[in-house]
């Protein structure tokens, strides 16, 4: 909606010039952008077959493990005769015993399975041959737990919220890869980089990041990334899983969409903060979760608003006020506000395609 904006009088507006700046109550009319979110609950996505090993209210620390994932999982019919009869969610095992959601150590191994549903005179049961342990990226304390289905985590520390992560859970040291705006191509690795997760100020392609997980990075953040590099990607993981020998979690954090947008200046300017801590990447929701207590949060100036889309997405500004409803290209009218780019122009902007942080 953001693809007419107007430039004011100082540019050829013929309503006049804009106030010397905004007031309190004028940035209200701007949607708000929170750059960290606390507490964060995470949530781990299990399938039928696999294996919840913590319950509802245990402490976790860093890369415990707390499910077991069926690699290649399968359904099997199998004949209960045991006099204890199963319900969907209860855990098979080779011999046929019948144990609770929860498991045991019967549970356990290549032959465990889960009883999904009575078939006929069956039950239909999700088994598999190996066994992958998932392990937490984050501390916290385990909220809830839904065999076959998740479990919720809340996480120690802070997030900062980004629009998609693929692949993941993992976990790292946070470097800057690139200089603000800057680009990663797969020459521009080495072997130092293993065991990070690096930010990069622009849209990166698929064969950069297999280079990098194959070199042991464990992640990425990016400003944003195309369709076709998410579905090469997503199919390089899914070959990825399939391989007997596995590499560690990666994991890929796209903050902004889809779109050519550099970082957000607060986002990056918190990032930088957080330069050479342990940070981890979860997937629901799509998340930086870091625990640093002692990290200052930047905190950006009042009246700073970012464009979000239009040919000046990404831009930011000061906010100068409401400009009242304004007509855009298609011949949509819309409630408008101006804002005062770094150059100096001030420009008149949909105030559904700004945002502010707090």
């Amino acid at each position: 909606m953001g693809d007419g904006w107007r430039p004011d009088a100082a540019a050829g507006d013929p309503e006049g010039p804009p106030p010397a700046s905004g007031t309190a109550t004028d940035l209200e009319l701007v949607p708000v952008r929170h750059l960290v979110e606390s507490p964060v609950d995470t949530v781990f996505v299990l399938s039928p077959g696999d294996r919840a090993i913590v319950e509802s209210g245990a402490s976790v620390v860093v890369g415990a493990p707390i499910a077991e994932r069926l690699r290649d999982p399968r359904l099997e019919d199998k004949v209960v005769t045991e006099p204890v009869q199963p319900r969907p969610g209860d855990r098979w095992h080779a011999i046929g015993r019948v144990v609770g959601a929860g498991g045991g150590s019967a549970s356990r191994g290549p032959h465990g399975g889960e009883y999904l549903f009575p078939w006929r005179t069956r039950w239909r049961v999700a088994t598999g041959d190996i066994v992958d342990p998932l392990e937490t990226p984050v501390a916290g304390i385990v909220r809830d737990v839904r065999p076959g289905t998740s479990i919720t985590l809340r996480a120690a520390g802070r997030g900062i919220r980004g629009i998609v992560a693929l692949g993941g859970p993992t976990r790292g040291r946070l470097n800057m890869a690139t200089k603000p705006g800057g680009g990663l191509r797969s020459g521009g690795l080495d072997v130092g980089m293993a065991g990070s997760i690096l930010v990069v100020d622009a849209r990166i392609d698929a064969e950069t990041l297999t280079r990098a997980r194959a070199m042991g990075v464990r992640g990425i953040i990016v400003p944003g990334m195309a369709s076709k590099e998410r579905r090469d990607y997503v199919a390089s993981e899914a070959r990825q899983r399939a391989a007997l020998h596995r590499l560690p979690p990666f994991a890929v954090l796209v903050m902004e969409g889809a779109t050519r947008r550099p970082m957000a200046g607060p986002v990056m300017a918190l990032l930088a903060a957080l330069v050479g801590r342990e940070v981890a990447i979860v997937a629901d929701p799509p998340m930086l979760i870091f625990d640093a207590p002692d990290v200052t949060v930047p905190t950006p100036p009042p009246d700073l608003v970012r464009i979000r889309t239009g040919p000046l997405s990404g831009s930011e500004g000061r906010w100068l006020g409401p400009a009242g409803r304004r007509r855009f290209a298609g011949g949509v009218d819309l409630e408008a506000g101006r804002v005062r780019l770094a150059d100096g122009g001030a420009v008149a902007i949909p105030l559904g395609d700004l945002e502010r942080f707090a």
